[in-house]
């Protein structure tokens, strides 16, 4: 009997300490769901910065001809080589550079990626650009443009599929895998994919080439959206124009990552004026995708003064075309805002006769890091930079190849325009704040301009709950 009341004493005493347990294990969780009085517990995370992956970039090669082959229209063939410039700090890793395939295109070396390993959680710097000069019955004119990573999604702005335009949609690959892209094109009737957009293969290490004619034709103001599944693609468009048997000029058209409620377009280089009696020389071609809206246009000088502003109303899917008559020679900022997200770009020619250039000037995107800046080969270079911010901004323009180094103070919406050396490479630092910038060439017969991007930032911190 003694040991069967130790059994059952023990038996108590153990039951009474799983409730107390129990009880406090409830009231804890309680206390916790409903908050204690006066106390607010944080839950336990820790931020982890992973690191940041290499820096990717593909060019958009040489200037294509079309149709010299008399046995096959079709065929693409290669008009002039890209001359590349640029490369990575000092005493960083150099980038590993390869050829990328075309298959579209017969003869000469086709267009260059370039892979730039990250030192851990600091992102790659590099910076590569390239230009071409042809002189040619069919081709004549000059081209610049970047060297650019590829995008999930990308907006085209600029080219033509009308008559005496050979347009073409250039898709880079640089990646390891298949990308499949679909092709939205943008006209008078709104947006539409054409038979020959709909998923377009573009292998790993590719470059395709598709005639605009074929995605949009009889379109004089098209405006292309490119999306990609799969893997990034680096998209532009080689533009050119015959008249009348003459060749009007050539330029390759940067892509621009997004349409935003705010378009910046530095380094505008007007060289000829133009009034609404003459065929204009600058024009803006801007598009609201999603709604309908109306635009502000305002057009900077150098010198910071507003030179002309102007409401463009906005049919959404339809692109418009504004001519910005009376601009004298000179450096522009041009400026597109509306409550609606819109894309831009602005066209501007030396001219409309025998040996004339034109340049697409497309949207240059936020940059809030470290930018460095190629400068390729020809004349007339300048570096263009705006503060897109609300306060003052200091920039550190730094010469990485033995040119000179400033830094510069600039206003809200103000900006400066440096000459820069061809074949110079350049850092790009805002110091705290936001720009937007440009690289642009300028001669009496030669015009080109592309937007400068800051390097793929690292990755942001992740926030990790255990």
């Amino acid at each position: 009997m003694s040991g069967s009341r130790t059994i059952v004493t023990t038996g108590l005493r153990l039951g009474g300490a799983v409730l107390v347990v129990a009880a406090a294990v409830l009231g804890t969780t309680f206390a916790v769901a409903a908050g204690l009085p006066g106390h607010r517990s944080a839950p336990v995370s820790a931020d982890v910065a992973p690191p940041a992956s290499a820096n990717v970039l593909a060019c958009d090669g040489p200037l294509l001809a079309l149709g010299r082959d008399a046995s096959s229209v079709g065929q693409l063939t290669v008009a002039a080589p890209q001359q590349l410039a640029g490369g990575t700090p000092a005493g960083t890793a150099p980038s590993d550079q390869t050829s990328l395939h075309t298959p579209d295109v017969s003869g000469g070396t086709g267009p260059y990626e370039f892979t730039t390993p990250a030192a851990g959680r600091t992102p790659a710097q590099v910076g590569v650009a390239g230009s071409a000069q042809v002189n040619a019955p069919d081709l004549s004119g000059f081209a610049a443009s970047a060297c650019q990573p590829g995008l999930m999604q990308s907006w085209l702005v600029g080219g033509s599929a009308g008559t005496g335009s050979t347009d073409l949609v250039l898709l880079a690959n640089p990646g390891a895998v298949a990308a499949t892209v679909q092709v939205t094109v943008y006209g008078p009737d709104g947006a539409t994919t054409p038979p020959g957009g709909g998923d377009v293969i573009v292998p790993a290490h590719t470059q395709r080439v598709l005639p605009l004619a074929g995605l949009a034709l009889g379109t004089d103001s098209p405006v292309v959206k490119v999306v990609a599944t799969g893997a990034p693609v680096q998209a532009s468009i080689q533009t050119s124009i015959i008249r009348t048997l003459v060749p009007g000029g050539v330029d390759q058209v940067s892509a621009i990552p997004a349409a935003t409620r705010t378009q910046v377009i530095p380094g505008v280089r007007v060289t000829g004026t133009s009034d609404a009696s003459s065929a204009p020389l600058t024009v803006l071609r801007v598009l609201a995708p999603t709604e309908n809206t109306r635009a502000t246009v305002t057009v900077t000088g150098a010198d910071g003064r507003v030179a002309q502003t102007r409401t463009v109303p906005l049919t959404a899917g339809q692109p418009v075309e504004v001519a910005l008559d009376g601009l004298t020679s000179g450096v522009y900022t041009v400026r597109v805002t509306a409550p609606a997200v819109a894309v831009a770009s602005v066209w501007s020619a030396t001219g409309i006769g025998t040996g004339d250039d034109f340049a697409w000037n497309a949207t240059a995107p936020t940059v809030r890091t470290t930018a460095t800046v190629a400068v390729p080969d020809g004349a007339g270079p300048m570096l263009s930079i705006v503060n897109t911010g609300t306060r003052s901004e200091t920039v550190a323009v730094q010469s990485l190849r033995g040119g000179t180094s400033q830094t510069l103070t600039l206003p809200p919406g103000g900006g400066r325009s440096l000459p820069a050396v061809a074949g110079g490479l350049y850092e790009v630092t805002p110091r705290g704040g936001q720009i937007a910038a440009s690289v642009s060439f300028a001669s009496r017969n030669a015009v080109a301009a592309f937007p400068v991007w800051a390097a793929d930032a690292a990755s942001p911190e992740l926030t990790v709950y255990p």
